[in-house]
């Protein structure tokens, strides 16, 4: 009796310890569902220590900040509200509630420097729909569409080399463009030189900013807006 007894506990610890670990689990994968992912900024070298950062730089909204520091403490602005990703149709285009994708993420991030990008890409495909392929301009959703951004970009901004090893081909606030993606490079870099980016892509992302140009292989644009 005493064996079986023992052994019931045994299984009983087992089952807990089992139980404690997949909540764990659980928790540590689903907390960015429920919260957002991490908006701290990442600890690295900035860029300074890569390229020189004393050249002319634009200040396109005139407050005084440049436009690569603008953009990139808009970003930041905006992922320290930490949206949940969650694409969906907003009158006025902007969402509403606690939700976002990567293009919010840009539009944020150059709307603080100044540049509307939702004016912006609206314009634009008024005056050429057939550069964008849409049949009936929507306002309230085509900025938020990456290919349209893409096309955008591609017309109206300086467009820059792809190659991640050139240090100082990259600064921060320039726009990176992935197949089905858009982020803004950050101000701090691997020791190799390679930025971070800070962007939006998924439900399960862990953090806003991370070291991700490396690990893909689908980087079509690199640009800079001017």
């Amino acid at each position: 009796m005493r064996e079986t007894q023992n052994t019931y506990k045994r299984r009983a610890l087992v089952v807990a310890v089992v139980t404690a670990y997949v909540l764990v689990i659980a928790v540590w994968l689903f907390w960015p569902l429920m919260f957002g992912p991490d908006p701290s900024p990442v600890s690295g070298m900035p860029e300074s220590e890569f390229i020189d950062i004393s050249a002319k730089i634009l200040d396109h909204d005139g407050d005084g900040i440049l436009d690569p520091r603008d953009i990139v403490v808009s970003a930041r602005a905006y992922t320290a509200t930490r949206p949940r990703y969650g694409s969906a149709y907003y009158e006025g285009g902007v969402p509403t509630d606690g939700r976002g994708v990567c293009t919010d993420l840009l539009a944020a991030a150059l709307k603080g420097a100044g540049w509307d990008l939702q004016a912006l890409v609206d314009e634009d495909i008024k005056a050429d729909p057939e550069a964008y392929e849409v049949d009936v301009p929507d306002p309230n959703i085509d900025y938020r569409r990456v290919r349209n951004v893409a096309v955008y970009l591609e017309r109206h901004t300086t467009s820059l080399s792809l190659d991640l090893h050139d240090a100082a081909a990259w600064r921060a606030g320039d726009i990176a463009v992935f197949r089905d993606h858009v982020a803004v490079v950050s101000d701090v870099r691997r020791p190799d030189g390679v930025p971070y980016l800070i962007h939006h892509e998924g439900p399960l992302q862990r953090a806003f900013e991370e070291d991700i140009l490396t690990a893909r292989s689908d980087l079509v644009g690199h640009y800079r807006m001017q």
